[in-house]
């Protein structure tokens, strides 16, 4: 007769705890799957100081998916996060019109038209599924944009959900035509008294009368560029449409103000971001070639690095430029758009990967965020019941 081999002893909890914690952030299904395989496991997934060792272990967090907004004149893409993973977000916040304005710390902020109600903010949590409506800033916008961020000091950001939060709403108003910016509080939930870019700002000043020249016209509106924005400390970074000009807004004092530009003759729409050593900085891609530009201490730009892609960049026409369309800060990801598609290129490797198909890309918005079994309590209580 065969003998039947004695029952595999479990495996002691800070073993299983020691293997799980390596399994890859950014395909959050293994941890699903494997909150399923037995009760111990689940108990391990779902433990708090699991969690926070899982977070620290890891770093950055992944990317789970996408969104993009367009040029003005091009309308409002479709409302919806495209999952860059199997991780079940939560539903699309229900609404007739939308537009994609930042992603940060885990969270969405969106600016929505609901019939009836018409338009105000919702900042959006796709793996909670929270959702927060804000009034509208005080601003009669014209064209805009905005950030959304964890104000916390100290803060790693690696698990954010459901703290206070912050949204930084830069525009150029629809009445004077001049540049205004408000900072919202999630603790007061009030916005600050909306500041001002006006004469009374030096670089604002030559920055007007540098365009005019240029020109040739006795006329100037800043338009605020509806990309997405850096945040850096206290301060929030934004563009305007003319000669690369960069607007910086203390959020924590309630200040405009703006910061000499990259030499504008040279780079085309820049799409900024926050260097690895935390300053300002911003990719562009000239002659197949990635450049990597970053403000120092000195307030000078400085070329930190050149990628050679030469023809990993497919392109329908030879005589198509790609454009940069935006970042991933964290894990070292570019995002480039042809007529062929949106590409990824990660900068330590040079890799390039295909994301989506071609079509019109102005500001791609990566969301980021873990995924842990604590945001799914359904499996919990599924198993409870099975069992």
């Amino acid at each position: 007769r065969t003998r039947r081999r004695p029952p595999m002893a479990p495996l002691v909890d800070d073993v299983t705890a020691e293997i799980l914690l390596r399994l890859p952030p950014d395909e959050p299904e293994h941890l699903f799957r494997a909150a399923l395989v037995c009760k111990p496991w689940l108990r391990v997934l779902c433990d708090p100081g699991f969690r926070r060792r899982y977070r620290t272990f890891h770093g950055t967090p992944p990317l789970l998916g996408l969104l993009h907004r367009l040029q003005v004149i091009q309308g409002d893409p479709a409302p919806r996060l495209a999952p860059t993973t199997s991780a079940p977000l939560s539903p699309y916040p229900d609404c007739d019109r939308s537009r994609a304005l930042d992603c940060g710390h885990g969270r969405v902020l969106l600016h929505v038209w609901v019939r009836g109600r018409g338009w105000h903010l919702t900042v959006w949590d796709p793996v909670t599924g929270d959702q927060q409506s804000l009034p509208e800033p005080g601003i009669p916008w014209l064209i805009y944009s905005a950030a959304v961020f964890c104000p916390v000091a100290g803060c790693d950001h690696l698990d954010c959900h459901g703290g206070p939060f912050r949204v930084v709403f830069v525009a150029t108003d629809d009445y004077d035509e001049l540049v205004k910016a408000a900072v919202y509080s999630s603790e007061t939930a009030a916005w600050s008294t909306p500041v001002t870019l006006d004469d009374g700002c030096e670089s604002y000043v030559r920055h007007r009368r540098d365009v005019l020249a240029a020109d040739g016209s006795f006329y100037y509106i800043p338009y605020v560029e509806p990309r997405r924005g850096a945040v850096i400390g206290d301060e929030t970074y934004f563009t305007l449409r003319e000669g690369n000009t960069i607007i910086r807004y203390d959020w924590a004092k309630n200040c405009i103000s703006m910061v000499d530009p990259p030499d504008p003759n040279v780079y085309d729409d820049i799409a900024l971001m926050v260097m690895e050593d935390s300053s300002l900085g911003f990719p562009c891609l000239e002659n197949s070639s990635l450049y990597l530009f970053s403000r120092k201490v000195n307030a000078e730009w400085v070329c930190c690095r050149a990628i050679k892609l030469e023809t990993v960049i497919p392109v329908a026409d030879p005589d198509e430029e790609p454009v940069v369309v935006g970042c991933a800060e964290g894990v070292g990801v570019i995002f480039v758009s042809t007529h062929v598609g949106l590409f990824t290129i990660k900068l330590n490797s040079g890799l390039v990967k295909k994301v989506a198909e071609s079509g019109k890309y102005f500001s791609v918005l990566p969301y980021m965020s873990f995924y842990t079994p604590v945001y799914v309590c359904l499996i919990s209580w599924l198993w409870s019941v099975d069992n």
